[in-house]
């Protein structure tokens, strides 16, 4: 969880906050009150491929301008950053959605200080946080070791220990133990290519595995793919949350510096 240069940890009682999520096939915004209720409607537009980091930085821009204006930004961000700089975003390192890894583009996002980019961009303080983990800010219960894990392009995953957000691990490139990592495993590539029925499988033999080795007390499942799980027991320790969480989170997650 990072934030620019700019930002300033004072803020007024009606502070709102511009939200945005950042995914493989869209980018969303949206602008929150302090009890994280959105007060415009979400806005979304396709994430456009290739998307070099200056054309993301315009496309966010261009979300922010169509909402009310806010006093400060967070942002999920589908890879992983530290110090506002990202340093791995696989979906973004592909010429077209759900397409090879291009070294080239690859080569552009690695380093990049997005948080700063944004802040100059906005004029407004921002907070960079990889996308699972502002998600789960959202819905934790703040209780014992809590997992999330978000299913949409790749595998995202976050981890909190008593309401506290632990630092970004990729948990998602580990090797899954069937073949290549979980963001392979149960990525939205392999969902299409194998089918629902088959992929909801793999989703509970991923849950078990992390759960071999975080010994986690409650998992939370998002992302867009979560909607596929309806019909599927996952045990009394998961919960689906909303793909919406992604947006609401942006609120606590600025909260949890208190």
């Amino acid at each position: 969880m990072t934030e620019s240069p700019h930002a300033t940890t004072i803020w007024p009682p009606d502070v709102l906050t511009l939200a945005v999520d950042v995914g493989g096939s869209g980018l969303k915004a949206s602008v929150l009150d302090t009890n994280g209720q959105m007060i415009a409607d979400r806005v979304r537009i396709e994430t456009p491929y290739p998307c070099p980091p200056p054309l993301l930085v315009q496309k966010l821009t261009e979300l922010k301008e169509q909402l009310p204006n806010a006093a400060r930004a967070s942002v999920g961000f589908p890879g992983l950053v530290r110090s506002g700089k990202v340093l791995n975003i696989p979906s973004l390192s592909r010429l077209e959605y759900g397409g090879p890894r291009d070294e080239r583009m690859a080569a552009m996002w690695h380093g990049y200080d997005l948080a700063t980019a944004l802040a100059d961009e906005f004029n407004i303080p921002v907070k960079v946080a990889n996308d699972a983990d502002v998600q789960g800010c959202a819905v934790v219960e703040g209780t014992g070791f809590e997992f999330v894990m978000t299913l949409g392009t790749g595998c995202g995953t976050a981890v909190f220990h008593e309401g506290r957000l632990l630092p970004h691990m990729e948990l998602s490139h580990a090797p899954s133990g069937f073949g290549g990592d979980f963001d392979d495993y149960v990525g939205n590539a392999t969902r299409k290519e194998i089918g629902n029925k088959r992929w909801r499988k793999r989703v509970l033999k991923a849950m078990e595995t992390f759960d071999a080795f975080l010994f986690y007390d409650k998992i939370y499942v998002g992302g867009g793919n979560a909607k596929h799980l309806s019909s599927v027991d996952l045990g009394p320790r998961a919960k689906i949350v909303p793909n919406t969480a992604g947006i609401l989170g942006g609120i606590r997650i600025w909260d949890l510096e208190k």
